[in-house]
């Protein structure tokens, strides 16, 4: 049996230039993009590390990029996805780890740095006091996790991802299937030239939580040069 009850898993894919953050660049130049969302997925493991008492995971992409991971995350759970689309990676993340024994079970984005941990612990939380699913909408129509108590194949496989309307769709699904949902409180994922600009002003007014090395990232000259001159 596992020594927690809560396993708590981040998709993640190791950074390459001009296949990450590809939306990031212009302004960023494809070097830049990719290491920016090393500095995402950095600050996502510190969120993660905030989380008492809850098996901490990377479910990754490529399927050789265990060492990648290993390097700065060794006390974390190490798994490749599994599956043909998003939806089926994270089911099947997230059915592997109730199959290991594990009673919660969280999975988050690597995309949204200043997400306070606390809504990670409100997540588990949530779950023990008798919801069947817990998700955290992005003001995209997206979710930035989503957690569950047992398999529900339908909420991840059914609902077509990357569209306006994912969160919704996934909570009209899971009423559908008689699912108790407890929301979090919204928050945003970066992708876009917009979501960055929302993420430096937010850094920049000191209102962001964390986000220690994409701050630092951001705080470059050469960053903030070219930020400066897409704006």
């Amino acid at each position: 049996m596992p020594q927690h009850k809560n396993a708590l898993i981040v998709v993640a894919k190791q950074p390459a230039p001009g296949q990450t953050k590809t939306r990031l660049s212009p302004p960023l130049t494809p070097e830049h993009a990719s290491a920016l969302y090393e500095c995402f997925l950095l600050d996502a493991l510190d969120q993660m590390r905030e989380v008492d008492k809850a098996q901490r995971v990377i479910a990754y992409l490529p399927l050789d990029a265990r060492d990648y991971f290993h390097r700065f995350a060794s006390d974390f759970e190490l798994v490749p996805q599994n599956g043909h689309d998003l939806g089926s990676r994270l089911d099947h993340a997230l059915t592997g780890c109730l199959s290991q024994g594990y009673e919660r079970v969280v999975i988050m984005d690597s995309d949204s740095p200043t997400l306070p941990s606390a809504y990670l612990s409100q997540a588990f939380n949530a779950l023990a006091d008798g919801a069947d699913v817990t998700l955290g909408p992005c003001d995209d129509g997206g979710y930035y996790l989503i957690g569950i108590k047992k398999p529900a194949p339908r909420l991840l496989r059914e609902v077509q991802m990357s569209t306006p309307t994912v969160a919704a769709d996934t909570i009209a699904l899971a009423e559908k299937e008689g699912l108790r949902v407890s929301l979090l409180p919204t928050w945003y994922d970066v992708d876009d030239v917009i979501s960055l600009r929302r993420l430096t002003e937010e850094l920049e007014n000191h209102t962001a939580h964390g986000a220690v090395h994409t701050r630092r990232f951001l705080q470059r000259d050469a960053i903030r040069s070219l930020l400066h001159r897409e704006a």
